[in-house]
């Protein structure tokens, strides 16, 4: 089969691979640097609380692609660790809206600026236009490309 695929599918394959083995690697780093006992794909979902500020966890169970048990699961851990909290949606009170504690963003920020450090070092030398480009195609990218589950 890997014969039959055009070499730029192969070469975006591989490539995604490779992007996706990093990123889960330094997901890794940073959820230790937030609190030694996150899981590693607590990265995203935090991210997104940071980004949004408060959210329903319907609303941020669709953004992520994540089933609500699982993120609800998820979300019952870091508020034992003290990360995020969980109150009443004031529109729907059989709601939650779900937001970082005071904590919570200070951990994130401080592990986050390092991902951002890093990112900056090894874009440093593209031209903004380049960046602007890649950026682009990566959001087409993943508005576009939603796996099966099976």
């Amino acid at each position: 089969m890997d014969d039959q695929l055009p070499e730029p599918l192969r070469t975006v394959e591989h490539e995604l691979t490779t992007l996706l083995r990093r990123g889960r690697t330094v997901s890794w780093g940073l959820v230790k640097e937030v609190h030694p006992h996150l899981e590693p794909n607590s990265y995203s979902l935090l991210l997104w609380l940071r980004r949004s500020g408060s959210t329903r966890l319907t609303d941020l169970s669709a953004r992520l692609g994540v089933g609500k048990g699982t993120l609800s699961r998820q979300i019952r851990g870091l508020e034992a660790l003290g990360l995020v909290r969980r109150e009443p949606d004031p529109v729907d009170r059989r709601a939650a809206q779900l937001s970082l504690t005071e904590e919570g963003q200070r951990r994130f920020d401080a592990a986050r600026g390092t991902r951002v450090d890093e990112l900056q070092r090894a874009m440093e030398a593209w031209p903004a236009e380049d960046l602007a480009e890649f950026a682009r195609l990566l959001r087409r990218f993943n508005e576009s490309w939603i796996p099966e589950r099976g």
